[in-house]
């Protein structure tokens, strides 16, 4: 990965071997400071990283009994998190069930509920010791979250009996499990990717320029080589009579001794290649990561979380995204609903203030009775036990009691019921007495309950989607009903519509019958369990539907269209189902009112998938054909869900990639976290190479931000193993707008400009060593004192560029927040484009031509400077052209900086101050541990000369004045043209 540390280690090996004309040590030193900033720098953040992971792994494990981690017996208290996958053995609840959330896991913070495997597995725990629980098979690992479940020898198992390891028990004060899959064998750790070292484009234009400069500098150290053999091709050149061989000298080799000269150019000419550019670049990119952890827009104050940086390494990246892949749930929205609007009977309802205008009774009993949710007390201590649940249920007051529900639906709309209820005027509280739980299942989309009424009669409420309840629906008031869900929808509520279904005793001994059958089914049990299910759920009287608003985070829809208008596209990756998935695009903004959403749903086969993908790649063209000859933009978006997006992947890539590409935004719903990953992949593959960015706030979010370039973590209510895989973590998803528009935007044209300062001021460096060995008969003499040619980079031109990459504004931050499209400016890394990179180089050129030839024409022709007569030698010649160099590349980079700080000021002036103390003090001193000193009374000489200052003066004018005329034409004619405009 990094050339030039490679090269630099070779250069040094080659000093020590052979006799060069400079120090070991001018290789040596950098590189030993580079690799020692780089390991402190990386080490720095392992050990960041390796602490997160000790919290997590360091957590204490109750094990009951061992078995050697698969199957161990684990017991787990309320709050704490599952340590492996576990078989649900016992729960201290007595219907045997238990309640986890799954926050860290997919961003969800409504409750799931979870049962025992068997009735008689809920026994006391000593007994485990004793009690024989039968044999458990346990099949090979697969990555699918719902499929491949173990078995019991009399039973199968299915997701309600697993505990997935990173969810947290809730609601329940104990449970017992037997662990199956441990370590990197669970189930969300398959999903995990294989984290890689990531690199941004600019570290790879880097190695480019590198490998680019690498041919200069064999071409100089071959031109220098071959140009010296034909000079000595002359006689008097070959051996002249104050520079005689040693007879070794003319009995040695003529390859080797070719050999050696060209590794001694090469030495001589090895600064051209910068190894300081890597430090400098480190150095920046960890002390300008803390920028982001104390901007305080980034900070959220009711969470008391501010940004945190993972990986500085990828700090430019922030500025080239052309991709975001987002996840949904806990990251576009809070995960949590609202009841807002309802429709009974044909006729709407909304609620105002916390009541419901009018009363359809046996709509609310649906409402109130058809779902899963559990009660927990504030105060459980102070009711007896054995005595009746229920007891305390009149005047009863809502405070003391807070809901947990599998679905954040549920638990809205029965919170929504509890407030419109006024518990002291209900004259008595009904009993139902719970039957029968269809349970949720993505196939259905709907789940029912069967219950024993007051009067001794069965209901079946059942409520769903749409699509799953009225095909089903024979009589109540369905076509207004539609009307109203339409409705609800357009304005971006989450729909369900609510019916029921009345048994005479004979149907429902057939009901029981048939659902106790199917589930203890030791084969096809699925199969059997939706056959009944379908039995059961038709014929059904349409009650109404029920609008709940999926609350969305904070500026969710003005930082997408912010992307947007930056030129970044955004997909949405979601594991939920594609009703809700549309609806929460459609009020986030990720999907307009006005979008031609085009379906990518429920493909059962390559050749159904290939020929919808043709539909729609025609629906495409016929789009774009009418938008021309109408002149009017018509934008596409995309659903597709994950069977559907397995089948185009497959065969059809190339087809679905076209497809993608014309669509403005697209919706991938029902997604597992591998395939969450593969998209993104897909598009980071795709010919142009574009860069992503990843954003999630779970574990299945976790696969997806590591193939990213750059992975995003959303600091959600629980759970941290999306941050802690990511390259950075914020609180809310509107921070991502400053972190790329702003951040992303300084660092990129920080580093852009560093790198080709770093090139442009070493071609300046060297360029003049090669040059002036066309005056030297390529004898390989220095022109730069060897403490020179160390501390050019190390000290002299250091400090500048390095602030200027830190604080350094092109623009304002509020100008590039409220103009986006500025983004566009910086994208497909266009300022690291080989036409600047070229521009930086022949400037490089040009001013080293001009540093050299006007010292040559002061000093060239034995010119008397010195008020005494005495003639400058060939030391004082180097340190005038080595003096304008540093003042003009400092000069440089300041006409180049657009934002002065007093740190720049401090570092610009000061490390030109800097260069003229530190050379007065080496040349005026004899230093006793030098053993030779070239460099004694040559500056203080160089300065007492009137003409070296003039001389100074007009090179460096000579050099800048270019750039200058170039800034005010820039700044004022262009801006004018601009304003005129």
């Amino acid at each position: 990965r990094r050339i030039a540390n490679f090269y630099f280690l070779i250069i040094f090996l080659v000093q020590l071997m052979i006799d060069t004309p400079t120090s070991p040590v001018t290789s040596g030193l950098p590189l030993f400071f580079v690799i020692t900033v780089t390991s402190i720098k990386q080490g720095y953040e392992d050990w960041l990283r390796h602490k997160a992971d000790n919290e997590v792994n360091g957590a204490p494990v109750y094990v009951v009994r061992s078995g050697s981690l698969v199957g161990d017996i684990v017991r787990v208290a309320k709050d704490e998190t599952f340590p492996v996958d576990l078989v649900l053995l016992s729960s201290d609840r007595p219907d045997g069930t238990c309640h986890i959330t799954t926050a860290s896991l997919d961003g969800e913070t409504n409750l799931k509920r979870h049962s025992l495997s068997l009735t008689t597995f809920a026994v006391i725990p000593s007994s485990f010791y004793l009690l024989h629980l039968g044999e458990m098979k346990v099949p090979g690992h697969l990555s699918n979250l719902y499929l491949c479940f173990p078995s019991l020898s009399f039973r199968p198992l299915g997701p309600e009996n697993l505990l997935l390891r990173g969810a947290r028990l809730k609601n329940t004060k104990e449970i017992f499990g037997v662990a199956v899959y441990t370590g990197m064998e669970s189930k969300m750790a398959l999903n995990y990717k294989c984290k890689s070292q990531k690199r941004s484009a600019v570290e790879k234009s880097m190695n480019s320029f590198l490998i680019i400069y690498l041919c200069i500098l064999l071409f100089e150290a071959i031109l220098s080589t071959i140009l010296k053999y034909a000079w000595q091709s002359e006689e008097k050149w070959n051996e002249p009579f104050y520079n005689q061989k040693t007879e070794q000298e003319r009995n040695s080799s003529p390859i080797l001794k070719f050999i050696s000269d060209f590794l001694a150019f090469l030495v001589l000419y090895n600064f051209i290649i910068p190894i300081s550019l890597y430090v400098t670049v480190e150095m920046q990119k960890f002390l300008g990561s803390f920028f982001i952890g104390w901007d305080l827009d980034l900070y959220h104050e009711e969470s008391d979380q501010k940004a945190q940086v993972n990986t500085s390494d990828l700090n430019e990246e922030l500025g080239q995204v052309e991709y975001v892949f987002t996840d949904k749930t806990g990251t576009l929205t809070e995960n949590e609903m609202h009841f807002r609007e309802c429709s009974i009977n044909g006729t709407k309802y909304r609620e105002v203030n916390g009541k419901l205008m009018g009363e359809e009774l046996l709509f609310l009993k649906a409402v109130a009775l058809c779902h899963t949710v559990q009660i927990s007390y504030d105060q459980p201590d102070c009711m007896v036990p054995g005595s009746d649940p229920f007891s305390h249920v009149n005047g009863f007051s809502a405070n003391h009691m807070e809901y947990y529900a599998s679905s954040p639906d549920e638990k809205a709309l029965v919170e929504a019921f509890d407030t419109m209820t006024d518990h002291n005027t209900v004259p008595y509280a009904y009993r139902f007495k719970l039957l029968h739980v269809l349970e949720f299942d993505p196939n259905r989309r709907r789940m029912s309950v069967i219950l024993q009424t007051p009067s001794g009669g069965q209901i079946m409420f059942t409520k769903g989607a749409e699509s799953a309840i009225l095909p089903f629906a024979t009589s109540g008031e369905m076509e207004k009903t539609r009307l109203h869900v339409d409705e609800f929808a357009l304005k971006g509520l989450r729909t369900l519509v609510v019916a029921c279904r009345h048994f005479s005793p004979e149907q429902y001994t057939e009901v029981d019958r048939r659902l106790n059958a199917a589930r203890t089914a030791l084969q096809q049990r699925e199969e059997k369990l939706q056959e009944a299910f379908n039995f059961i759920e038709r014929d059904l009287q349409l009650l109404g539907a029920t609008g709940v608003e999926d609350k969305l985070q904070d500026k969710v829809q003005e930082t997408i269209e912010a992307l947007r208008l930056a030129g970044i596209k955004v997909w949405v990756l979601t594991g939920d189902k594609h009703e809700t998935a549309v609806s929460v695009s459609l009020s986030c903004g990720h999907f307009h009112r006005t979008m031609n959403i085009l379906e990518l749903l429920q493909q059962r086969s390559d050749n159904e998938c290939a020929e919808q993908l043709r539909r729609l790649a025609r629906s495409l063209c016929w789009y774009c054909l009418s938008r021309i000859k109408e002149d009017h933009v018509i934008q596409h978006g995309l659903v597709v869900d994950g069977a559907s997006l397995s089948l185009a992947l497959r065969e059809h890539e190339k087809l679905f990639m076209e497809v993608c590409k014309n669509c403005s935004a697209v919706l991938c719903c029902r997604m597992a976290p591998l395939q969450k990953a593969k998209v993104v992949r897909l598009i980071k593959t795709s010919p142009e190479k574009p860069i992503t960015l990843a954003v999630g706030d779970g574990a299945n979010d976790v696969s997806m931000i590591q193939e990213a370039h750059v992975g995003i973590g959303i600091m959600g209510k629980e759970g941290r193993q999306a941050v802690r895989n990511s390259d950075y973590a914020i609180a809310r998803f509107k921070f991502l707008a400053k972190l790329l528009l702003v951040h992303g935007h300084f660092y990129y044209i920080r580093i852009a400009t560093l790198v080709q300062y770093f090139f442009y001021k070493n071609v300046c460096f060297i360029t003049p060593q090669f040059l002036y060995q066309f005056f030297c008969l390529f004898s390989q003499q220095t022109l730069y004192d060897s403490v020179y040619l160390t501390l050019y980079n190390i000290c002299f031109t250091s400090l500048p560029i390095l602030v200027y990459s830190l604080f350094e504004q092109l623009v304002h931050p509020h100008v590039l927040q409220s103009k986006p499209a500025l983004y566009r400016d910086i994208s497909r890394n266009s300022m690291l484009s080989f036409r600047t990179f070229l521009y930086w180089t022949l400037l490089g050129f040009c001013h080293a031509f001009v540093f050299f030839f006007g010292s040559y024409i002061l000093m060239g022709e034995d010119t008397t400077l010195m008020g005494n007569g005495q003639m400058f030698g060939n030391w004082t010649f180097g340190t005038l052209v080595f003096t304008v160099m540093v003042i003009t590349v400092t000069l440089k980079l300041a006409l180049e900086t657009h934002f002065w700080t007093w740190m720049n000021h401090f570092v610009t002036w000061g490390s030109i101050a800097f260069y003229f103390i530190f050379s007065l003090f080496y040349g005026g001193i004899i230093w006793p541990f030098l053993h030779t000193q070239d460099m004694y009374f040559v500056f203080v000489q160089l300065l007492s000369s009137g003409s070296a200052w003039f001389a100074i003066i007009i090179i460096i004018i000579t050099c800048l004045f270019p750039d200058v005329i170039k800034k005010v034409f820039y700044r004022h004619l262009l801006k004018g043209t601009i304003t005129a405009v």
